[in-house]
C-alpha cells in the first residue's frame, strides 16, 4: 500500500510531497478535508503507529478553541476528536507497505526519503 494523507491546502504538505516527488511514485493521495478519513482508515493507521495519539496534532488551532490542553485525553478521545476533525491528524500521514510515517519532523522525514520509495 502506498498512501497519503494530507491537505491540499498545507504548503507544509505540499512541499514534502513535491520534495519526495511522491506523485510520481505511484502513491494514492487522499485529502482529508475534502474525503474525509475513515473509522477503519484510522484504526489501520492506529494498528501501524500503535497509538491514536501519535496520529494526533496538538498544533490544530482547534486543540486551543477546545481548551484541550487542560484535559487528561484517552485513546479513545484522541481517536474520537481525528475523526470528529480532521485537523486534529497529524500531517501529512504516508503509508508505505507495512511502515507508517506522520507529520512533518525532520527525523521521520529522513526516515521516509530512506525507505524504499
Amino acid at each position: 500500500m502506498k498512501k497519503v494523507y494530507h491537505l491540499s491546502t498545507c504548503s507544509t504538505c505540499k512541499r514534502i510531497i513535491d520534495n519526495l516527488q511522491l506523485k510520481s511514485k505511484n502513491f494514492d493521495f487522499q485529502d482529508i478535508k475534502t474525503n474525509k478519513i475513515t473509522r477503519e482508515q484510522l484504526e489501520q493507521m492506529h494498528e501501524m503507529a500503535g497509538s491514536y495519539e501519535a496520529l494526533f496534532s496538538r498544533r490544530s488551532m482547534q486543540f486551543k478553541a477546545r481548551n484541550l490542553g487542560k484535559e487528561q485525553l484517552t485513546e479513545s478521545d484522541y481517536k474520537m476528536l481525528i475523526l470528529d476533525e480532521y485537523t486534529f491528524l497529524k500531517r501529512p500521514v504516508v503509508l508505505l507497505n507495512d511502515q507508517i510515517f506522520i507529520g512533518n519532523a525532520k527525523k521521520n522525514l529522513e526516515q521516509l526519503e530512506n525507505a524504499q520509495l
